[in-house]
């Protein structure tokens, strides 16, 4: 018998790393499910941590693993919305408890601590946390692309080069924001200290907030902000895909959001149970992609953000699942314009070749 249990932990949002800029978009009380089905017992919940087959009714079936998932409040987590639907009717494809954060912080520690086996975070905490743990955490997909955008309520910026003297609005200084930004820049030809006046807010709401008292202000924001921005100005619009941009400038490589992880002491231990998740992640992708309404519900239903914000904001997410060689080859192109920016950014070094999890 499954076991069924999605709990929901989501403190303060905080935008220090791509991590909580990119994927934080709320702040809830914490909040403990369990499923109210008959109780499973010890050597039954102990059966299931293997990877071993057995036989039922004289056919070989698989025996699923019990994992612990950990996802944040963001564009990160939406794409899993399928997979954490199917695990409540126990037809995923393995046992699965999935965490909701407010903070990649806890997500971090969980991993460290052994808590937690599967993650999903922003690209360059993966590095940083792999570089922590000696090789410890190692990086399986790319879940969600870019989710930046340049925001205006007038017309005045067509093109990078428009942003030149203007004042432009952001969070997450220190962090990936801002490297991708003076990327961005510094690829049009704009100096970033110079040309430009960046002003820095402490969390996105406060660059919603500037927007919405100055008719004239430039913002970058992060999806779902995006959204929540448009939706409080009706005169705002999407003026630049900074994706978009990046990748005008970088013809082989994207901005990488989000990336799937595992502790690889787990995964050495339970790769049959891991490779079935990763197999059946694209097919959840894809639902959140083209089932939005239905999606949206269940952003909404599993602490992610609201339903209202989630059915504007999922076509400008880029969720995906991108796994192989692919994977590696834009992880590594990513993590290369963020070290050049500041080593301590993916943790100061690059991720060696042992960083990705390539199933066979």
């Amino acid at each position: 018998m499954k076991r069924h249990i999605i709990r929901t932990i989501v403190s303060t949002l905080t935008l220090t790393v791509f991590t909580c800029t990119l994927a934080g978009c709320s702040s809830k009380a914490r909040q403990d499910e369990s499923s109210s089905s008959a109780a499973v017992t010890e050597s039954t919940a102990q059966e299931t941590q293997t990877d071993v087959t057995e036989s039922i009714a004289g056919e070989t079936q698989p025996v699923t693993a019990d994992i612990n998932i950990a996802v944040m409040t963001g564009p990160t987590a939406i794409g899993l919305v399928k997979v954490m639907k199917d695990n409540e009717y126990g037809v995923a494809a393995n046992n699965y408890n999935f965490q909701v954060f407010g903070e990649a912080t806890e997500i971090s520690t969980g991993l460290v601590k052994g808590e937690l086996d599967i993650a999903c975070v922003p690209c360059n905490l993966a590095s940083v946390l792999y570089n922590k743990t000696e090789g410890g955490i190692i990086a399986a997909g790319i879940n969600t692309l870019g989710v930046l955008y340049i925001v205006e309520a007038g017309n005045s910026i067509q093109a990078v080069s428009d942003l030149a003297g203007k004042t432009i609005y952001t969070t997450g200084q220190g962090t990936t924001p801002e490297y991708t930004l003076r990327y961005i820049l510094s690829g049009n030809g704009i100096d970033p200290d110079s040309d430009v006046d960046i002003e820095f807010k402490s969390e996105a709401a406060e660059v919603v907030a500037a927007l919405s008292e100055n008719p004239e202000a430039i913002a970058m924001l992060p999806q779902p902000y995006v959204t929540i921005a448009m939706n409080n100005n009706e005169q705002l619009h999407i003026a630049l895909d900074i994706t978009g941009e990046w990748e005008k400038l970088d013809s082989t490589g994207t901005v990488v959001t989000g990336v799937v992880v595992a502790r690889k002491e787990w995964v050495d231990a339970h790769t049959d149970a891991f490779n079935a998740f990763l197999n059946e992640y694209p097919a959840s992708a894809a639902y959140t992609n083209d089932n939005i309404a239905d999606a949206a519900s269940l952003i909404e239903k599993f602490g992610i953000f609201k339903a209202a914000v989630a059915k504007k904001a999922i076509p400008y997410c880029n969720v995906t699942f991108i796994s192989g060689i692919e994977m590696k080859a834009k992880i590594e192109s990513y993590l290369t314009v963020l070290y050049g920016q500041n080593p301590a950014s993916v943790g100061g070094k690059l991720p060696a070749d042992d960083f990705y999890y390539i199933s066979q």
